[in-house]
């Protein structure tokens, strides 16, 4: 491939992602077409089925996207030892807040919806989130053993709670906002610290204790 085309690519990318998103959350995913992102992108169909087969993978490279930015603030904002050794609910406020990704919550909805109406793309989405679940893991197994702890259940199934409370809670807030009624901010953030308190514990308290068997 040519070297400038190379360049290009990443910017062409970033451009059909950004035009995506946007129409995705304006009008729809089933009422947005190829055409629409190409338009609003200012690229050609050319530019847009050289870097994506179909309009459902487009969705998955946003989704992707989508991960890596929540893994960031994931790692920045994981509770410190202070927090989940803490009794009260409340000190969960000083726990960094996920800001809502309005355009974000909107676009994600809808494809869940396609996919279950589409099993074949739901096989796709399914891939998809096992591998964002699989790297939330690891994000916070080496949150707790930064602060030395221990999870109580399958890293994986505590994932799984993390995605479910942190997007209950956007799509709770955006229907609240919404409908004029009051939004509870941070209200993911104490579900999380809530989340790794129950199902974790310190790594002093499952070792075994020296001097038990002195005698």
């Amino acid at each position: 491939m040519p070297r400038g085309i190379t360049k290009r690519r990443p910017v062409t990318i970033t451009a059909l992602l950004d035009a995506a998103l946007e129409l995705f959350a304006e009008q729809g995913y089933g009422a947005t077409s190829i055409p629409d992102v190409c338009t609003r992108a200012g690229l050609t169909k050319g530019a847009f089925y050289s870097n994506f087969a179909n309009k459902d993978a487009l969705f998955l490279a946003l989704l992707d996207r989508s991960w890596e930015r929540r893994a960031a603030w994931i790692r920045r904002a994981l509770p410190a030892s202070d927090l989940l050794a803490a009794t009260d609910s409340r000190d969960a406020d000083s726990f960094s807040h996920l800001e809502i990704d309005r355009q974000w919550t909107l676009v994600s909805m809808e494809f869940s919806l396609h996919a279950i109406r589409h099993p074949e793309v739901a096989t796709l989405l399914v891939e998809h989130e096992l591998r964002v679940r699989s790297e939330l893991a690891v994000v916070v197994t080496e949150a707790l053993e930064r602060v030395e702890r221990l999870a109580t259940l399958p890293v994986d199934e505590l994932a799984r709670m993390i995605v479910a409370v942190t997007e209950g809670s956007d799509i709770q807030a955006l229907t609240n906002g919404a409908g004029g009624a009051v939004v509870y901010s941070g209200q993911g953030s104490r579900a999380v610290v809530a989340l790794l308190r129950q199902f974790s514990v310190s790594a002093a308290s499952v070792l075994p204790h020296q001097g038990d068997h002195s005698r």
